[in-house]
């Protein structure tokens, strides 16, 4: 799978990823722990540049 994740975009997506996981410590128990794993997604797309939902719908954010 080629990048399609530009530089904007991953900055978004990583400092999005990483409040979600933190206010999912925040709050703690069952919906906090839910909170975490699920900035775990636009976290990890945004550090390796790939979004595979960008691929399905043949989008790239890349400049």
């Amino acid at each position: 799978m080629c990048r399609n994740v530009g530089n904007i975009d991953r900055l978004v997506r990583i400092m999005f990823g990483l409040g979600m996981i933190f206010q999912g410590v925040v709050v703690g128990h069952g919906t906090g722990c839910i909170l975490a794993i699920a900035g775990l997604v636009p976290l990890i797309s945004g550090l390796v540049s790939k979004c595979p939902l960008y691929a399905m719908l043949k989008l790239n954010t890349i400049d």
